[in-house]
C-alpha cells in the first residue's frame, strides 16, 4: 500500500483502488470539501504523475474520459484549488510523493489498463440532491428536476420571468464553465427544442457570474446532472461567442462595480483597486 498525506488532503493507493480524502484546512477549497471522500478503482485511471515545483509540488492524477462525471463536466477547466485530482505537496514531502506517483505508474503499467475513453462511467459522480450558488442564481438537482432560483445579482430578463424548472428528460447536455476575463462563468443546462443560445445573463437556462462571486460548488451540479442522462447526451460544443464591444463591456462592469460597492460587497479599497483595472482596459481598448 502506498500512501501521502499532507494538508491538502491524503491519497491511498492499495493496487485496486485509489482513496482521496480532502484535507481538513480552511484552505481546501469549498467545491472539495462538499465533494469529501472519492474512491477511483485502477481502471478510470488513465496517468498518474508528480510535478515539482520550487515550494514543492503536486501529484495529478488524469482519468480515462467518460470514466468520471465530474473530469467530463469540467472538460479540464477545473482550477488547481477545486480540482479534486490534484494535491499540493510541500517540499518536505516531495520524495514520498514522487515514491506515490511512481507507485501508482508502475501498477498501471503491469495490469496494462487501458486508456481509451469508458463506454460507461466508472466513478458515480456527486450524490443528489445537490444544489449551489453562485452570482446571479442557485441551481438545485433532486436527481429527477433541475430548479433555477435568481439572487439579488439576476439581470431584469431573469427576475421577471421568475424560478425556472424542467425535468431531467428534457436536458440535452450541460455546460460548465469558470469565469475568465472579461467572460462570465457559467452553469448552462442544454434543454431540448430551446432556441438560439442567449447571453449568459439573459439565459433562462443559465447561471452566471462575473467579478462579484466566484463558481463556488457549481461544477458538482453539472457533474450529478451529467452522470444521469444518457451516455448519447454528449455535452454540446460552446455557443459562438455573442458579440460585444469591448468598450461596452468594460462600461457595464464599472457599472456593476459601483453597485456591489454601494452594497457593501466591495470595501474601498477593492472598489478602487477594480475600478482601475477596468478604466486601465478601457484605456488600452
Amino acid at each position: 500500500m502506498a500512501e501521502i498525506a499532507v494538508a491538502d488532503g491524503s491519497w491511498t493507493f492499495n493496487g485496486e483502488f485509489l482513496r482521496i480524502v480532502p484535507g481538513s484546512d480552511k484552505g481546501v477549497h469549498e467545491l472539495r470539501r462538499t465533494l469529501g471522500e472519492i474512491v477511483v478503482p485502477l481502471e478510470a485511471i488513465a496517468s498518474m504523475a508528480f510535478e515539482p515545483s520550487r515550494k514543492g509540488g503536486h501529484v495529478r492524477m488524469r482519468l480515462r474520459k467518460g470514466a468520471d462525471p465530474l473530469s467530463d463536466a469540467v472538460a479540464g477547466l477545473l482550477g488547481p484549488p477545486a480540482d479534486p485530482y490534484r494535491l499540493s505537496v510541500p517540499k518536505s514531502r516531495a520524495g514520498a510523493a514522487e515514491y506515490f506517483a511512481d507507485e501508482v505508474r508502475d501498477t498501471l503499467l503491469v495490469y496494462q489498463t487501458p486508456t481509451a475513453a469508458c463506454d460507461d462511467y466508472l466513478l458515480a459522480g456527486p450524490s443528489v440532491p445537490v444544489s449551489a450558488t453562485a452570482g446571479d442564481g442557485t441551481a438545485l438537482f433532486d436527481g429527477e428536476r433541475v430548479r433555477l432560483e435568481w439572487t439579488g445579482f439576476a439581470s431584469t430578463e431573469k427576475e421577471k420571468a421568475g424560478p425556472q424548472e424542467f425535468p431531467l428528460a428534457d436536458v440535452a447536455g450541460v455546460e460548465w464553465k469558470p469565469q475568465s476575463g472579461m467572460g462570465y462563468g457559467t452553469l448552462r443546462f442544454r434543454v431540448k427544442g430551446e432556441g438560439p443560445a442567449q447571453p449568459p445573463q439573459k439565459d433562462l437556462h443559465c447561471v452566471s457570474w462575473g467579478i462579484q462571486r466566484f463558481g463556488g460548488t457549481t461544477a458538482l451540479v453539472a457533474a450529478a446532472v451529467l452522470a444521469r442522462l444518457p451516455r448519447e447526451a454528449e455535452l454540446p460544443p460552446p455557443p459562438p461567442p455573442v458579440s460585444d464591444d469591448v468598450h461596452d463591456a468594460v462600461l457595464r462592469r464599472l457599472g456593476e462595480l459601483g453597485e456591489l460597492h454601494r452594497s457593501g460587497v466591495l470595501t474601498d479599497e477593492e472598489f478602487a483597486a477594480a475600478k482601475q483595472a477596468m478604466i486601465r482596459r478601457l484605456q488600452e481598448t
